[in-house]
């Protein structure tokens, strides 16, 4: 659902092109970033059970899990067959197929965000407690289902 600009969508097409052969590699910032992602399904159930209170509040739904790009990227990768060996530091790191060698991810600082948050993570224990709610969606399912979308889509 996310558009194609968007940043874990970015990485689940480029993945998908680049094992179908349209596209040689994919182009990323700081690697080293962290998110707490999550699927759809849960923010849409969190949501609903927050619609369901009698009175309005504050509420956060989060997995409490962070994982860099560097990881979300190579997980990407492995559900389309390809293992990421990470070579460099920086600017100069590479990600590589560790079959062929060839380089599938490379760093392009025009990706690096100058108010970039080195760490995003949320704490839900409050829609846990209150509204019995909690993520039901890990990471591997989540980018398993983008990619195999991905790769179904031309």
């Amino acid at each position: 659902m996310r558009g194609e600009t968007f940043f874990t969508r970015k990485i689940t097409r480029a993945v998908a092109a680049i094992v179908q052969g349209r596209q040689e590699c994919l182009y990323l910032g700081n690697l080293d970033a962290k998110r707490d992602w999550r699927h759809t399904r849960d923010y849409v159930e969190g949501m609903w059970r927050i619609m369901q209170q009698q009175e309005p509040n504050d509420y956060v739904l989060a997995t409490g899990i962070t994982t860099s790009v560097r990881d979300f990227t190579t997980q990407a990768f492995a559900v389309g067959g390809i293992e990421i060996r990470w070579q460099g530091t920086r600017e100069a790191e590479v990600g590589k197929d560790a079959q062929t060698g060839a380089v599938c991810v490379q760093i392009d600082p025009q990706y690096y965000r100058p108010t970039e948050v080195d760490l995003l993570l949320g704490y839900a224990t409050k829609a846990r407690e209150k509204l019995g709610w909690q993520p039901v969606c890990d990471l591997q399912q989540l980018v398993q289902e983008m990619v195999e979308e991905d790769l179904r889509t031309p």
